[in-house]
């Protein structure tokens, strides 16, 4: 299946996801969008526990159209100064224990470990990795003692990432009303 071509096929007024090309291009131009929804969740986490952006450094560890990229894109239009990572990323542990806000979004069990990690930091694990005993994140579960706040796996960003896409339906079906009661008249 060529998934760009899949994508390209959605109208992007009703691309809830916020993949779309046109969506992405919004999103990296800071104009209204429909977004992706686990970068919106995470958002939305982050202010709702009153998590400041403005000049702090934001480390990003994965670099997907579907996370790590909108999302550095929206911790950008807050401010933050940021810095994307990946699986690949030389002594990435360097780079992560800059940050006042680390986002990991790779699918590598305990890839962040407690020592790759700056005391007080806000982390947010994206990723859910299945195994046969159960489901964890990138982020190892000791990390909750160094971190200022800390999302679990299962039960964190999932939540969000349903709420927003939810959101995105109801933001796509009012634009759509407002097009047509608009046309006609």
């Amino acid at each position: 299946m060529d998934e760009p071509a899949v994508l390209r096929a959605v109208d992007p007024a009703k691309d809830v996801d916020g993949f779309h090309p046109v969506n992405a291009g919004l999103l990296y131009l800071g104009q209204p969008a429909l977004v992706p929804a686990t970068p919106a969740g995470v958002m939305v986490m982050l202010q709702e526990y009153g998590v400041e952006l403005e000049g702090k450094e934001a480390v990003v560890v994965g670099r997907s159209e579907i996370v790590g990229k909108p999302m550095a894109m929206m911790l950008l239009a807050e401010h933050a100064t940021v810095t994307i990572c990946h699986s690949r990323t030389a002594d990435l542990a360097s780079h992560t224990r800059r940050a006042d806000v680390l986002v990991a979004a790779v699918g590598r069990r305990a890839l962040i470990t407690p020592d790759m990690v700056k005391p007080g930091a806000t982390v947010i694990d994206v990723a859910m990795v299945r195994t046969d005993e159960g489901l964890f994140g990138d982020v190892d579960p000791a990390v909750f003692e160094v971190a200022g706040l800390m999302t679990p796996v299962p039960g964190g960003v999932g939540p969000m990432t349903i709420a927003m896409l939810l959101r995105n339906t109801l933001t796509a079906a009012r634009r759509r009303r407002s097009e047509v009661a608009a046309a006609s008249g």
